[in-house]
């Protein structure tokens, strides 16, 4: 495969010719480098570029240049390269220029000169740049290729399940692309023995279950000990942060998840409110940052595994998984989160994974193409989702039982979505049934006051409010009415609780009635419900573990 290209812009040729060098020195055997000092020269090459399929990963331009603005530049190259990296190149009266660029064009980072010395001013940026471009890059053909068809619950499993491991992986629908059809003629696949997975030794996978998937792909869901310092269930923000704290700070720590890391955040197509992430962050790629640093500190990763029940006797945890097999250890951390709650609907059941999706708005959104959609749901999953939609989408249609969204969204997602053209909000509004074929065509809308109506439906993705995931905790943990498990001080007010617990001490914060048993993020009770308050409670809890190991 070609290298992808770093594309250098500047004015000034010994600025250009400094930069040049810099980058080379460092990047010759990742990147080519190309360089010019003619803006609407440059613009002129990426046509070339783009017709003989080059792939430029990031432009850094200057933002003085007598042709146009660097801004300028950047903003007409994204009609080539919209996928590119952008680094603007700035002095320090322009910095003003340079934040409202973030919004405008796109912009992942601006540096002000000079850059020396490069290994820590230039490099670290352009490593960060690199990172977060291959992590999104999709190459015409991948190693991986699912042919299957569109509206199939497996099909759609199969992706879903993917997607969440950040696994690249070729989508060819049989009804729509002729390749399809070509690599089952080849293949000796029929209809029945879809959907069906080409893997990059030459293997063909029929009608694989998740699991079967994950072992041939060489995740790993088996457990290497069977004794751990903590052993974290749910890789969500909270067990990923668990992880990570666990990990660093010494602890043999075991991190297991039942489908894919990240979570519902993970599904997200855009958080914006998170901190130290001005353009904002997809969660897949909050998710790949935290997976390579918790494992970069040597945690052990199970995925997907599922966790049936958990016990505690004489100090010691044991953690019973689907296939059997049970594992011990001195702590355990409960990060199991929440999950979507189910639309008891006429049609909803029947054509899920068909048309009808929960979350899964980034794995299915690009079918949605031209097509109208609805979102049902007034948090910010579902606005997030709308956005990403109503890039692919002819319309977006979001449907509330409130009146607006001021009570249950960000104020700056709703002003996005208010600015949006193709999306609408249907308030005082409810889907009182799914219609289709062997998939979602239609929907019937009721309005409040008014009478049912039948609209056409492509797609619809459905973001109803949460209800933890509990239902397999079996052993005595204190829950809610609700299911979230309580901790902590809210402990006290169960009856039940002080006779029961047998420490002199108060239990800790993220502490359950269980000592040595924690939870952390949105599974438990009294939870912030927010990205980052997940993180701060995931590290708080492996620092609550030390302190629980220091006095056993």
């Amino acid at each position: 495969m070609k290298l992808p290209i770093l594309f250098l812009v500047d004015d000034d040729p010994q600025v250009l010719r400094a930069l040049a060098r810099d980058v080379r020195v460092k990047y010759k055997l990742e990147c080519r480098t190309l360089s010019t000092d003619d803006a609407r020269e440059a613009l002129e090459s990426l046509k070339e570029l783009k017709r003989t399929g080059e792939e430029v990963a990031i432009f850094i331009s200057d933002q003085r240049m007598p042709q146009m603005t660097g801004v300028e530049f950047l903003e007409a190259s994204k009609e080539f390269y919209p996928d590119a990296k952008r680094m603007l190149l700035t002095a320090y009266s322009d910095i003003d220029t340079a934040i409202a660029a973030i919004n405008e064009v796109d912009l992942d980072y601006y540096l002000l000169k000079p850059w020396d010395p490069p290994e820590e001013r230039l490099y670290p940026v352009i490593d960060e740049l690199l990172d977060d471009w291959q992590a999104s890059y999709k190459p015409d053909l991948s190693n991986l290729r699912i042919i299957g068809y569109q509206f199939s619950p497996k099909s759609h499993a199969i992706k879903e399940f993917l997607a969440g491991h950040l696994i690249p992986y070729q989508w060819l629908d049989v009804e729509s692309n002729p390749k399809a059809q070509e690599l089952m003629t080849l293949n000796g696949l029929t209809p029945a023995s879809l959907p069906a997975i080409l893997f990059e030794d030459g293997t063909i996978g029929v009608d694989m279950e998740i699991r079967a998937i994950a072992e041939k792909l060489g995740l790993r869901p088996k457990a290497q000990s069977n004794m751990y310092d903590v052993v974290i269930i749910g890789a969500g923000p909270a067990g990923l942060a668990a992880a990570v704290y666990g990990g660093s700070e010494g602890l043999k720590t075991l991190l297991i998840e039942k489908h894919s890391p990240g979570g519902q955040a993970g599904t997200s197509s855009r958080i914006e409110n998170y901190l130290g992430f001005p353009k904002g962050v997809s969660g897949a790629e909050l998710t790949r940052r935290a997976v390579a640093q918790a494992t970069r500190f040597g945690i052990e990763f199970l995925s997907p595994q599922q966790v049936l029940d958990i016990s505690s006797t004489d100090g010691y945890k044991t953690v019973r998984l689907a296939d059997g097999v049970e594992i011990h250890s001195r702590t355990i951390v409960i990060t199991t989160g929440v999950e979507y709650r189910t639309l008891e609907t006429q049609g909803i059941a029947e054509f899920t994974g068909a048309g009808i999706y929960y979350g899964a708005a980034t794995t299915e959104a690009a079918e949605t193409k031209d097509k109208p959609v609805f979102v049902i749901g007034g948090g910010n999953s579902a606005g997030q989702a709308a956005m990403y939609l109503s890039k692919f989408a002819s319309h977006v249609s979001i449907v509330i039982r409130k009146k607006d969204l001021t009570a249950t969204m960000s104020s700056y997602l709703i002003d996005q979505i208010s600015r949006t053209n193709n999306i609408s909000v249907l308030p005082e509004t409810e889907v009182i049934e799914a219609k289709g074929s062997d998939h979602l065509e239609s929907l019937v809308l009721k309005a409040e006051g008014q009478e049912p109506v039948m609209v056409a439906a492509s797609a619809l993705f459905i973001f109803i409010g949460a209800r933890p995931y509990t239902d397999w905790v079996q052993t005595p943990v204190l829950k809610d009415h609700r299911g979230f498990i309580v901790t902590g001080r809210d402990l006290a007010s169960f009856e039940n609780f002080t006779p029961n617990w047998p420490l002199k001490r108060d239990p800790y914060i993220l502490e359950t009635c269980s000592p040595g048993i924690f939870a952390a993020g949105d599974v438990r009770a009294g939870a912030m419900n927010r990205v980052a308050s997940a993180v701060g409670e995931g590290a708080m809890a492996i620092s609550l573990v030390h302190q629980y190991l220091a006095e056993v």
